[in-house]
């Protein structure tokens, strides 16, 4: 399935959006919004635009000029486009970090919805919620972060934030407040849920058993691990926690549902997640 897959016939009334990065052209967004879009009935259709570093608020100008419905916002621009955007969700705000920009009456808006993203996609899939768990994040950046400050919002009793750069953890860790520390590899072991936020494992072959981002002997039965990269499905890290006894959660889920919170904020409309998951997996 194409990057086009679900665009129906476009015309003059056709909105568009679009997803900003560098490189973009790898991005799984036009398959999940395209797909939300045709369910919905939406004369809407998001492309992938390839905007150079350090032309965030150029492109968010743009947005405003040519009347763009709504942007999608991956690396090196989550942080850059605020500088021109009019106001920030609290999310947005507290972690410096945009990751969806939409229209409220005559402003542009700046969303993150991956943390939010995430607590849908366990909800939803898992019937889990992190009311009262111990979880562990590892990494630090701002998948993590993101990740970090809805476990705590969401009531989690303890958010441990693992990393190598022990600041960088603490940066993160602050992000949840009284329920956030920062902690080493073998407390993952002391979690209920666990959630990988680093790149590790991103691209593994089908089958390889390395590298992961934790030693085997830290999973155990009862926990939820949960691996944010989405390619490969299973990762070498959720191999290792079918085989220790606990409940893998790959990275589709966090992807499907942080796209349809988007697709929501700009359109007005409630995604077809189902159809989105069906899209993602082909």
């Amino acid at each position: 399935m194409g990057d086009g897959a679900g665009i129906g016939a476009l015309r003059g009334s056709t909105r568009l959006a679009a997803v900003i990065g560098s490189p973009v052209r790898h991005s799984r967004s036009p398959v999940l919004a395209n797909a939300a879009f045709a369910s919905a009935g939406l004369d809407w259709a998001l492309v992938a635009l390839e905007v150079a570093p350090g032309d965030a608020a150029a492109a968010v100008d743009a947005m405003r000029v040519l009347g763009i419905g709504g942007l999608s916002v991956t690396m090196p621009h989550k942080h850059d486009v605020i500088v021109a955007l009019d106001r920030l969700s609290p999310d947005a705000a507290a972690l410096e970090a945009v990751n969806c920009v939409a229209w409220e009456g005559d402003e542009l808006v700046g969303h993150n919805t991956d943390g939010g993203g995430l607590l849908d996609a366990l909800a939803a899939g898992q019937d889990l919620r992190p009311d009262g768990l111990r979880c562990a994040v590892l990494g630090a950046g701002g998948a993590a972060r993101s990740v970090v400050r809805s476990l705590a919002a969401a009531g989690a009793a303890e958010v441990t934030v693992i990393n190598r750069t022990t600041a960088r953890a603490e940066s993160a860790a602050a992000l949840a407040g009284a329920v956030g520390r920062v902690g080493a590899p073998a407390d993952v072991r002391d979690a209920e849920l666990v959630v990988n936020a680093t790149s590790i494992g991103m691209g593994a072959a089908p089958g390889d058993l390395g590298p992961s981002p934790v030693e085997p002997d830290v999973l155990r039965s009862g926990q939820t691990v949960v691996d944010l990269v989405y390619l490969p499905v299973e990762t070498p890290l959720l191999r290792q926690a079918a085989a220790a006894g606990a409940r893998p959660v790959d990275g589709i889920g966090m992807l499907v549902h942080q796209a349809a919170r988007a697709v929501a904020l700009w359109t007005g409309v409630s995604a077809d997640v189902g159809v989105m998951e069906q899209a993602a997996r082909s």
